[in-house]
């Protein structure tokens, strides 16, 4: 095998923003816009980078200098993925050689050979769904079919996760899982607890802000605020922890209504954390004026998007109240089969 293409898909964050980075659980699902890599194998030791998404063309460098040195800042969860791949795939190697010399040896890419990485996305990495951990999940995957070493999802989850806390030091791993395991989960940080939920027929409207939130820099205000005020901030994790239960259970019973309250309740707590925004904050009034269930920002705050609750016969006059209020409507269908190979 000389070329593999893997596809991942991108998440929204449905409740339990922030407090799920100091260990409440959240619910996140997949939605249908992917994220995919292609990997090809090179007769010459290098390794190459093309992500115009992120404006990268052409990068390339040593496979010896892989997640070493400069690095920019598009290609960082490519590189340093591929570099804590071979870091672990080598250990795996030498456990499967050690247990059975034969059938089980995974392949592996000889010195003199090397990997060009491409990949495209069809949702833009400013939309805040999570395209940093899929391409991160795109790429394990890729390699570990390109090498014949089997990754189950757990082991892919570790890796993946490795990585982002490589990157960007501080996460929580929703992202990485909705990106590998895709569909609804009730997730716990570190993927203490990964657990799919069969939910159906969520009426839901995305509309997007029209900036870039910086996820790292938001946790951190966050995190500063919580030296000052640490209870404050504690409580308020610990009651978004109990409407991400409550919000389960409505989910899972289709109770929309009770769904929709919650979301403006956890909304109340993302506010008072201080990563609202007052274009949020409008295109969420303006969605439950026009009768949503209820309405929040979706993701770390400060831009990226807000997620509505609508009866289904009000769904177009909330659509366009977001986009009067300044949103654009991104069309997504959630649920999304994860990570999957594609050739």
């Amino acid at each position: 095998m000389k070329k593999v293409i893997v596809s991942a898909p991108g998440k929204l964050m449905l409740f339990g923003e922030h407090a799920v980075v100091y260990g409440r659980p959240c619910l996140v699902t997949a939605v249908s816009q992917r994220m995919r890599a292609t990997i090809d194998l090179l007769d010459e030791p290098v390794f190459q980078l093309n992500a115009p998404d992120v404006h990268i063309t052409n990068y390339q460098k040593a496979m010896s200098q892989v997640g070493k040195g400069g690095i920019p800042r598009g290609a960082k969860f490519v590189e340093i993925a591929v570099a804590n791949f071979y870091s672990s795939s080598e250990a795996k190697r030498s456990r499967e050689v050690q247990n059975d010399n034969s059938s089980r040896q995974a392949r592996t890419i000889k010195s003199n050979q090397g990997i060009k990485v491409t990949t495209s996305s069809e949702f833009s990495s400013q939309f805040g769904f999570g395209s940093s951990s899929a391409v991160t999940v795109c790429v394990l995957k890729s390699l570990s079919e390109l090498l014949g070493i089997h990754l189950s999802n757990k082991e892919l989850f570790k890796l993946a996760y490795k990585t982002v806390l490589d990157v960007q030091k501080k996460g929580s791993g929703f992202d990485v899982a909705a990106a590998i395991y895709g569909g609804t989960l009730y997730f716990v940080k570190a993927g203490k607890i990964i657990e799919p939920l069969q939910i159906n027929g969520l009426p839901l409207i995305v509309g997007y802000s029209g900036s870039k939130a910086d996820t790292v820099t938001l946790m951190q205000q966050v995190s500063e605020k919580a030296k000052k005020d640490s209870k404050a901030i504690e409580n308020i994790y610990s009651e978004i922890g109990r409407l991400v239960t409550l919000a389960k259970i409505a989910l899972l019973e289709k109770d929309w209504e009770t769904v929709g309250e919650l979301m403006n309740k956890n909304q109340e707590y993302l506010n008072a954390l201080g990563v609202g925004s007052p274009k949020l904050n409008a295109m969420i009034a303006a969605s439950l004026s026009e009768g949503a269930f209820g309405a929040k920002l979706s993701g770390a705050g400060g831009g990226d998007c807000m997620i509505a609750l609508c009866p289904v016969k009000n769904k177009q006059k909330i659509a366009k109240a977001i986009e009067k209020a300044g949103g654009e409507i991104i069309n997504v269908q959630i649920n999304a089969e994860g990570v999957k190979l594609e050739t």
